[in-house]
């Protein structure tokens, strides 16, 4: 391991991240891209940065711990190409009593999971579309889309992921085979899609300007999902096709005040800290259900959540300022 970069230990700052070495995941490059950006603003925040991946072994991180650092920007998003495995990382830093931005290990293992994360809404009263984790029991003649249990980023989300209900087991068998990893159909909500980010102040958490998913653009026929080409091949007709829209009819207000308010919800139930972003379907008779509770949204400049954060005429660097700051107030409440 290279060593850290000499600096007092007051302006020290290391950047986790747990990008692998997965060929032809941009998912997982832009991890990086997220990492040399953060670095950017730290240093012009006076913090002497340095990056480090964590691996599985988990070795390295103890060595950072040791040095001391006064900030940990912790990108992780999984191990060795693992969602399953994001909390890890936060719950060492909290046994060793370290500072570091984000959500706790607690927040991580409930959102994660996207079965348990669903169980979870259901227990408490907030709107989760129904599921299936063997793909056999949704309603007949209903659609299903099948997704990941524990990866993000639309991971393994085509066009092909939509299907009758009746086919949900047989899709969700061949995405298992074809990805690995553990899968479950989901009743497919035909309808709007929104993406509301959180912002956590001093005085408690802050929605940020609601975001819709633009899909009007996209050839008749495709369906209306942000899919792994939508959000990462740059060459494919639904990433330029898919677009993000911030202004909303007078009609649409009561809508936006509901979701705002769940997505409040979900901060409160998920035990959720410093920033997060919680994704709608909305029904074609106007009912929202929470698709995701994201405990580490990209923060990527060209992300949904810095887009959210410059709607609401926050910098780059309020945004990620606000974020460490969040990160500081926890320690010295706990202190």
């Amino acid at each position: 391991m290279q060593p850290l970069t000499p600096a007092a230990p007051k302006t020290r700052a290391v950047i986790l991240h747990g990008a692998s070495d997965i060929e032809d995941r941009p998912d997982e490059a832009d991890v990086l891209v997220q990492a040399e950006f953060i670095t950017g603003i730290l240093s012009t925040l006076g913090y002497a940065v340095s990056l480090l991946p964590v691996r599985n072994e988990m070795n390295v991180l103890q060595a950072v711990l040791e040095q001391d650092p006064a900030l940990i920007f912790n990108l992780v998003e999984g191990l060795e190409g693992d969602g399953r495995l994001i909390h890890r990382v936060p719950a060492l830093l909290e046994s060793a009593g370290k500072r570091f931005t984000g959500c706790s290990a607690e927040a991580m293992i409930l959102s994660t999971d996207k079965l348990l994360a669903k169980w979870v809404m259901r227990a408490n009263g907030i709107p989760t579309p129904d599921w299936s984790a063997s793909g056999e029991d949704l309603p007949a003649g209903s659609q299903a889309i099948v997704k990941s249990v524990f990866e993000d980023a639309s991971f393994g989300l085509d066009a092909g992921s939509i299907v009758s209900a009746a086919h949900g087991g047989l899709e969700l068998s061949r995405r298992k085979t074809q990805f690995g990893g553990e899968w479950f159909a989901e009743a497919y909500i035909e309808g709007r899609e929104f993406n509301l980010s959180i912002l956590e102040r001093a005085d408690g958490p802050k929605v940020l300007p609601v975001a819709e998913i633009d899909f009007s653009s996209l050839p008749l026929g495709v369906p209306h999902i942000v899919d792994y080409e939508a959000k990462w091949d740059e060459e494919a007709p639904s990433y330029s096709l898919t677009g993000r829209g911030f202004s909303f009819a007078a009609a649409d207000q009561p809508l936006l005040a509901q979701l705002r308010n769940l997505a409040l919800d979900c901060w409160r139930v998920f035990c959720l800290s410093g920033y997060a972003r919680v994704d709608f379907r909305v029904d074609r008779n106007g009912n929202p259900f929470v698709l995701e509770v994201n405990a580490n949204p990209c923060l990527s400049p060209d992300a949904g959540f810095m887009a959210a954060a410059k709607e609401a005429g926050l910098s780059e660097t309020d945004a990620i300022g606000a974020i460490i700051d969040a990160a500081v107030g926890r320690v010295r409440a706990a202190a």
